[in-house]
């Protein structure tokens, strides 16, 4: 269980590595855009990604298991 978090977390870095990477004067605007939304719509964005980072470990983990 410790090596598929620690994989997951690994993947995490990678993908939120891209942006900062390739694209950083559009991934500084959009991080620049982002900090002007409401409190309200950022949680709902988070908990959205929680939402969906959940039922995607799910599927994944019922299809190779």
């Amino acid at each position: 269980m410790n090596a598929t978090i620690l994989t997951a977390l690994a993947l995490v870095l990678v993908l939120e590595g891209l942006g900062p990477m390739l694209f950083p004067g559009l991934w500084r605007r959009m991080i620049g855009s982002i900090t002007q939304l409401p409190d309200g719509i950022l949680r709902r964005y988070g908990g959205a990604l929680v939402v969906a980072g959940i039922v995607i470990y799910y599927m994944l983990r019922k299809t190779i298991v």
